[in-house]
């Protein structure tokens, strides 16, 4: 989402993907937070959103609790609890992750992870 926003590499791969897109809530304060941070006016991030029909997914007991089971198999890699809550709605809905980290490519987790950019 923040590959679209701020038009950096990679926010094609994420453009194709965003109509129907879910988004933790988690991950969306966090792209609201840099949209904030950046001086960048809300009101696209809003519009993007709802352009896109992406939907926002509630940071549940279940997603809480499947991220904070991710930890082990996380802490060497460096993950945030963002970056966890991304990978449990992934695992959870059995849907394909994008993203622009790469230490989120972990392939013993069971999801597939796609990078946006730098993917060698």
């Amino acid at each position: 989402m923040l590959a679209v926003m701020n038009s950096e590499p990679g926010a094609d791969i994420v453009r194709a993907s965003l109509v129907g897109a879910l988004m933790s809530a988690v991950n969306y304060s966090e792209v609201m937070k840099k949209t904030i941070e950046r001086s960048v006016a809300v009101d696209k991030l809003h519009a993007l959103i709802k352009t896109a029909s992406i939907d926002i997914i509630p940071f549940d007991a279940l997603l809480a609790e499947a991220s904070a089971e991710l930890y082990p198999a996380t802490k060497a890699h460096g993950m945030s609890f963002a970056d966890r809550a991304c990978l449990a709605l992934g695992i959870q809905r059995k849907l394909l992750v994008l993203t622009a980290e790469r230490k989120m490519r972990i392939k013993s987790l069971p999801v597939t992870v796609k990078l946006i950019r730098n993917a060698h």
